[in-house]
């Protein structure tokens, strides 16, 4: 038996609501498989681990026997980029040891993300050594992958399985595809075909010609604001009735849209904290369909509530085995290594930036300046230092600053660079462009194709100081579906909420306006930069030839290097 949450936390407010055929849902797990280990609010509430879901997934299937229903297991996508456990192998294959406890989960439908698509090894070891466990059911509608056939020659195929088409444990027949948004910076060697181009294909036509009990899509694509419309068109275009269960994924956020009477899409959170359990009764009828979701804090206590069990009752054995292997994993990769305490947490969005509890201030104001100037011959230059906010991808905690902290809130391995004697007046005007109403319009139009950019499905209302009760904060969701803002299955207060612009800078030098300066950023603001500065001056026409390498230090070091320095 594992340790138990050391904190109180509330408990489900309701039991589930069961339906003719049931889905539990994960997405964008990003290597949390050992769930959030902080104290801090409202981190307790999601620290189970892959172990505590495997048992409770077996047994709310024992329960879907007993009440004689369907329920399937489904995953859409982006199982790393994120933690230790899936980023810190020492030069070997993200997630590759990782995804080894996720093969051990019963998954009847997985599907790609963009983060198994940017580095081609990723892609291939998916192909390889993933994927075949899921024996046909891990679906790549419109994503392939370049290979060797066994003649030499290469070929492009698809990643997983285009389709799939089973018969539940009780006899219902179901369609399912995998889609993933119009993502286009995938690896060489990789493609992925418009989701429009996608259904004017003659597998999809074929594949959808004849009508199952119900059509089950996921992918990692949002159930909002994207092309899950196209899809779910052209399969009403020939089955205007069929019942259409939507899964999605990639912008984090606890959503729900319901695209007619007859269907609706679900997406379930980031990070391990949010599992969906999409419960619907789905009659072969001309009426509405009645969906039901909830939004599942992950714990224990939880899955302990809807399971029936108690503490000594819960586990299961191969729930043990994978909570035992994961922290065999950490240990191996050395995770738990310290480089410092941290004093207070530092956070993303429940502190305003900039403020003295703005990690984006921390790292910018402090750990950046720290880590770039050392070993540095242009330290003694004045500088303005460019990032987007988004580079950082989750919270600093008060305690133990580890290496697994360090991946999990920068595991990119990117580099600033410069570019040398700039006025200072002209530099101070780069960072106001980048974040101008017009850029920031054009920013939003491409925000797919980023690494994630994430939105917080946190209530937007202005901050709220902790109070006694804080043990209850937590996300307070308010989606699109029916009955919006009763879908959370423990009821919270939420947490403060601010948002932070797009592209942020370091505290402009005190100097004459005519002082030449450094501007320094990271790797892949160039191409930005650079038509900025021929936009604000004509004295000189800047290229790519005048950006050079500031630091050899790499980003998912600086924190590091900090806490080593100032929190020992």
């Amino acid at each position: 038996m594992h340790e138990y949450p050391r904190v109180p936390l509330r408990p489900p407010h309701r039991p589930l609501i069961w339906g003719d055929l049931n889905v539990i849902h994960t997405t964008d797990t990003h290597g949390w498989l050992l769930g959030h280990q902080k104290l801090s609010w409202a981190e307790p509430y999601y620290s189970g681990d892959l172990g505590d879901f495997s048992s409770f997934v077996t047994h709310m299937k024992q329960i879907a026997i007993e009440k004689d229903v369907d329920l399937l297991l489904i995953d859409s996508g982006d199982v790393h980029d994120g933690t230790g456990l899936s980023d810190g192998s020492h030069g070997g294959v993200d997630a590759h040891d990782s995804n080894k406890f996720i093969e051990r989960l019963p998954y009847d439908l997985m599907t790609i993300g963009n983060h198994e698509l940017y580095v081609y090894a990723d892609t291939y070891d998916m192909y390889t050594s993933f994927i075949p466990h899921l024996a046909g059911r891990y679906l790549t509608s419109n994503v392939n992958i370049t290979i060797f056939d066994s003649d030499g020659k290469s070929e492009s195929v698809p990643v997983g399985n285009r389709y799939a088409k089973f018969t539940t444990r009780k006899g219902r027949r179901i369609t399912s595809l995998g889609v993933i948004f119009n993502f286009t910076q995938n690896a060489a060697n990789t493609t992925v075909q418009t989701v429009q181009d996608m259904v004017k294909e003659q597998w999809f036509v074929e594949a959808i010609a004849e009508e199952p009990d119900a059509f089950v899509l996921i992918g990692h694509m949002p159930v909002s604001y994207d092309s899950w419309p196209t899809v779910i068109n052209a399969v009403r275009a020939v089955h205007p009735l069929t019942p259409i269960l939507v899964f999605g994924g990639h912008t984090h956020i606890r959503d729900c849209q319901q695209y007619d009477g007859r269907s609706m899409g679900i997406e379930s959170g980031r990070y391990m904290e949010t599992i969906g359990a999409d419960l619907d009764a789905a009659k072969g009828n001309h009426d509405n369909i009645t969906f039901t979701r909830r939004y599942l804090d992950q714990n224990r206590v939880t899955y302990e509530y809807h399971t029936h069990t108690s503490r000594n009752s819960f586990d299961t054995n191969n729930g043990r085995s994978i909570t035992y292997g994961l922290q065999e994993l950490a240990a191996r990769y050395d995770l738990s290594y310290p480089y410092g305490t941290a004093p207070q947490d530092y956070t993303l969005s429940q502190n305003p930036y900039p403020s003295n509890g703005s990690l984006l201030s921390l790292f910018l104001d402090h750990a950046v300046p720290y880590a770039l100037a050392i070993n540095n011959t242009r330290d003694s230059i004045p500088n303005i230092i460019i990032i987007n906010s988004w580079a950082l991808r989750f919270d600093l905690m008060k305690g133990s600053f580890t290496k697994n902290d360090q991946l999990t809130i920068m595991q990119y391995k990117d580099t600033f660079l410069y570019i040398p004697d700039v006025p200072s007046s002209i530099a101070n005007q780069v960072l106001p462009a980048l974040d101008n109403p017009t850029a920031m319009k054009q920013k939003r139009d491409e925000i797919d194709n980023t690494r994630d950019s994430v939105w917080l499905e946190i209530d937007d209302r202005p901050g709220r100081e902790a109070t006694s009760d804080k043990w209850a904060f937590g996300y307070v969701t308010k989606d699109s579906c029916h009955d919006a803002g009763h879908a959370d299955d423990t009821l919270h207060t939420a947490l403060p909420y601010y948002t932070a612009p797009y592209y942020i800078s370091s505290n402009p030098p005190n100097v004459t306006a005519d002082t030449l300066i450094d501007i320094v950023f990271l790797n892949y603001l160039g191409e930005e930069i650079i038509p900025i500065l021929n936009k604000l001056q004509k004295n000189k026409n800047y290229t790519m030839d005048d950006v050079l390498s500031y630091s050899p230090t790499l980003t998912s070091d600086i924190l590091g290097l900090y806490a080593q320095a100032k929190w020992n």
